[in-house]
């Protein structure tokens, strides 16, 4: 039985290999990004993580210096919040949208290889006055996940380069 096993997980590896799939955050992505540098103004943001986490996953070295830099990705805009999408009778919200918005742009030593690009995501989650704290750990998490699928965008961008 172990045998069928064996040829069974062999011949299913052999067919995802040969039909092009790849485990997610693997993009091969051109060589002009082997060393690159992030010009952003803060660091520490949701999408500047999962940004910096997809480009190493996919073989990228991040440099912190510019001059040592093959490309540059630079992120123009990087913001996030909520909008209130209902209210009830009572002037009270029922259901919010999450956004998270990013403008970025690549160039390298010789020129521009992406032009400035607008990027937006968006989630909606029903509001409970009785669940604060909850929906507050729902509405962060969101955020986290745009934030995810925003940086994954970009790198598959840069992977059609």
């Amino acid at each position: 039985m172990s045998l069928i096993l064996r040829v069974s997980a062999l011949a299913a590896a052999l067919l995802l290999g040969a039909c092009g799939w790849r485990m997610q955050g693997t993009a091969r992505l051109p060589e002009v990004m082997s060393a690159t540098f992030i010009d952003t103004t803060d660091t520490y943001t949701e999408f500047n993580r999962a940004l910096r986490e997809s480009l190493e996953t996919s073989g990228v070295r991040l440099v912190s210096n510019r001059n040592d830099a093959s490309a540059i990705l630079r992120i123009r805009k990087d913001t996030s919040g909520q909008r209130v999408l209902s209210v009830s009778a009572r002037n009270t919200p029922e259901e919010y949208e999450v956004f998270y918005a990013v403008e970025y742009s690549v160039e390298s030593q010789t020129g521009e290889l992406i032009a400035p690009q607008k990027l937006e995501l968006t989630r909606d989650y029903s509001y409970d006055t009785a669940a604060v704290l909850a929906k507050q750990r729902e509405q962060s998490m969101l955020r986290e996940s745009l934030a995810r699928d925003l940086a994954g965008l970009v790198v598959r961008r840069v992977a059609s380069l």
